[in-house]
């Protein structure tokens, strides 16, 4: 049986990756929100697609990341993927046969998204001051 993908969980696993605390999300999205709200909706299995659209762009994540990303599915993968060394066994054309430069792309992938999740960072830290100092 397929598990159904649950867009609040992912709405809070996002949120949390990138650091932004339920009280920020909610200014973020108005008046109307509040920490408890955020809270709520974070337990929703579906969210509707308008307010999914206010929630990527507060968090510069794609609605499509909300709606299909399912951990267990990601977990099982890359566990099939890297157990038992079954990359190199099974999977080498994963890696195009040079899994060195696959390595390194994916080495500089992930900064490339550190340095994104910090400048996210500093732009609400930016916002929040704005507020504190209102």
């Amino acid at each position: 049986m397929e598990q159904k993908i649950h867009q609040g969980r992912n709405v809070k696993r996002f949120r949390e990756m990138l650091g932004i605390k339920q009280e920020a999300l909610a200014y973020d999205l108005g008046e109307d929100w509040n920490q408890k709200k955020i809270s709520m909706l974070e337990q929703k299995d579906i969210i509707e697609d308008s307010l999914l659209k206010q929630i990527s762009n507060s968090l510069k994540i794609p609605v499509e990341a909300f709606q299909n990303f399912d951990e267990e599915k990601a977990v099982n993968l890359i566990s099939c993927n890297f157990s038992d060394n079954a990359m190199f066994n099974n999977r080498i054309d994963v890696f195009n046969n040079n899994p060195i430069e696959e390595l390194k792309k994916l080495h500089e992938e992930k900064i490339v998204l550190f340095e994104r999740m910090l400048k996210e960072k500093d732009e609400m830290m930016a916002k929040l001051e704005k507020l504190i100092n209102k």
